[in-house]
């Protein structure tokens, strides 16, 4: 704990807890824009840098043509502001970027630049979140906040936009199926890969297929092979150590190629399964046995190769047959082309025969993986025709956001040395709304939220029971009264804190993960739907409404005909 002088001359104890670093070395406070530099230069050369200043970091309309969002990003800002330095190496380079008029006085001034005077508030990070509401307020130093904007609408937004199409695929799929992450090789970057796996992960995916994601936030990670394993082996002859141990040490097969051999012949003899096939890929068999030699204990065999029915699934379930006779269980297989609905209702009934004709247990309800270019449409597709895939795989269409490029949050100047300022535009989706601000998320009888509210500071909080105006912000016929049966603010100090305020600890990503799940079941299901859902609303306080409007007026100028 560190001590500080507060405004009134009093000392105050701000909590000082060591923070790691972002995740990516490239945030640093050189990941902006020129013009946040340029701006803190001006503010310093007025005067006005150490002007205490009051920013919102909200959006103005919810993704894919859905009415939710999920908030992400949250954590990324705290690590970046808890670490906040420029260097040596920033200023000499700031040097040669601004202007040679700069004075040396401003360089002097950001080489004691910390964040040590910034306060941030935000709605906890897996939050479902709706558009006007604050994710983050900012309060500080307008030039040292100023600072802050861009880096942190680059950790919120795409992380946010992610999180929520993450969401919607989830949401689409149902909460039985696997959702696996397979986006790294089409995302756009490094660390668009890196970060599309951590806030798939956060949105409701169960796995990714990126190691280094895996390694930095504990994300389980699964994968087997590709096309190009099952296309490297020419003939089982290839197949050199041929032994494989059963599960229990007890016993070893020597000639494991020989006895998947005689198992792919029993399984052609079957009358219930003859006629699907006569003779199989071998160079595919080869390939599955080998992987299988390799990996007893988790055998998953991609089997579109060559021919689904006629080869991937038989020679699959040979090799599943010939591991079970060693008391090892197989995975199952994974489609990446063709009519994924068809296909996986063949193998089911395939593997189904195979159970009841040889008493396998078990060996129906193998799982069932697809991949191929899969996205929300797709799944809701594979739903109305029936299928009995178990597990998707989604890469390009999650990762990169295909529906929708970016989320459009904004850091808007909302009061500066205690008085509230507005933004004022001819669209009325981006006049800001004015004030430190409190908000709060109103549930009614049935537990489900039923209309989100911002509040001025000072104002009274809504109480359980009482009677509430909430006012649409701009439209005067758009009000109503709530009663509310639980109140939940949602604004809460995450930096930096102090004893008799404690800053909200940064939760493990399994945790916001569980939040962000918890949070879409308590939401009502109109607002979910993918077709057509019902708005949520979002209101403010009678007050706020009747002070945005006067300040609207006050600060709009008046024209004049002539």
């Amino acid at each position: 704990m560190d001590m500080e002088v507060a405004a009134n001359g009093s000392t105050v104890e701000i909590q000082r807890l060591v923070i790691d670093e972002p995740t990516n070395p490239m945030v640093t406070p050189m990941l902006t824009d020129l013009y946040q530099f340029t701006m803190a230069y001006a503010y310093w050369k007025a005067g006005k840098h150490d002007e205490r200043a009051v920013f919102d970091l909200y959006f103005r309309r919810n993704p894919f043509g859905g009415e939710y969002t999920i908030f992400a990003g949250l954590e990324e800002c705290i690590r970046f502001i808890a670490n906040f330095k420029i260097t040596e190496e920033d200023i000499s380079f700031l040097r040669y970027a601004l202007p040679s008029t700069c004075e040396d006085g401003f360089f002097k001034y950001l080489r004691g630049v910390d964040c040590s005077d910034v306060k941030v508030y935000a709605i906890a990070e897996g939050s479902v979140v709706f558009p006007k509401v604050p994710l983050l307020r900012v309060e500080g130093p307008i030039s040292i906040v100023q600072l802050l904007e861009t880096p942190f609408l680059n950790l919120v937004n795409y992380a946010s936009l992610v999180a929520t199409n993450a969401a919607r695929h989830r949401f689409v799929a149902g909460k039985s199926k696997v959702l696996l992450e397979f986006g790294l090789r089409r995302a756009q970057g490094p660390d668009g890969g890196i970060s599309a796996s951590k806030y798939c992960y956060l949105g409701g995916f169960d796995a990714t297929s990126n190691v280094a994601a895996g390694r930095l936030f504990g994300i389980p990670i699964r994968g087997t092979h590709s096309h190009a394993f099952v296309s490297s082996f020419m003939s089982p002859d290839e197949i050199i150590e041929k032994s494989l141990r059963s599960s229990d040490g007890s016993s070893t097969c020597e000639d494991f190629v020989s006895l998947v051999q005689t198992w792919l012949s029993k399984i052609e003899w079957l009358p219930s399964l003859r006629g699907i096939f006569s003779e199989t890929n071998q160079s595919e068999l080869a390939a599955f046995t080998s992987y299988a030699l390799a990996f007893p204990s988790s055998f998953l065999a991609l089997v579109d190769t060559y021919d689904v029915l006629k080869s991937g699934v038989p020679n699959f379930c040979a090799v599943a047959l010939a591991l079970s006779d060693l008391g090892y269980k197989a995975i199952g297989i994974r489609l990446d082309s063709g009519d994924l609905a068809y296909f996986s209702c063949e193998a089911r009934k395939f593997f189904r025969e195979i159970e009841k004709e040889f008493g396998v247990p078990g060996f129906g309800k193998l799982s069932i993986t697809a991949s191929n270019d899969l996205n929300e449409e797709t799944l809701d597709a594979l739903n109305k025709q029936g299928h009995e895939i178990d597990a998707f795989g989604i890469g390009t269409y999650v990762v990169t956001c295909y529906a929708q490029a970016a989320l459009g949050c904004v850091f808007k100047l909302v009061e500066i040395n205690n008085q509230p300022r507005i933004k004022l535009s001819e669209d009325v989706s981006k006049v800001s709304i004015p004030c430190k601000k409190r908000c709060y998320r109103l549930y009614g009888r049935e537990g489900y939220p039923l209309v989100d509210i911002m509040t001025g500071e000072n104002e009274p909080p809504p109480k359980v029971g009482e009677r509430l105006l909430c006012r649409h912000p701009f439209n005067e016929s758009k009000r109503a009264y709530v009663v509310p049966q639980f109140v939940e603010e949602l604004l809460k100090c995450y930096w930096p804190g102090t004893p008799d305020k404690p800053r909200e600890e940064l939760p493990a990503l399994h945790k916001i993960r569980e939040r962000c799940m918890n949070q879409l079941e308590q939401m009502r299901p109109d607002h979910m739907r993918r077709l057509n859902p019902t708005p949520y609303k979002v209101s403010v306080s009678a007050k706020l409404y009747d002070f945005i409007h006067f300040l609207w007026l006050n600060e709009a100028p008046v024209g004049e005909l002539q």
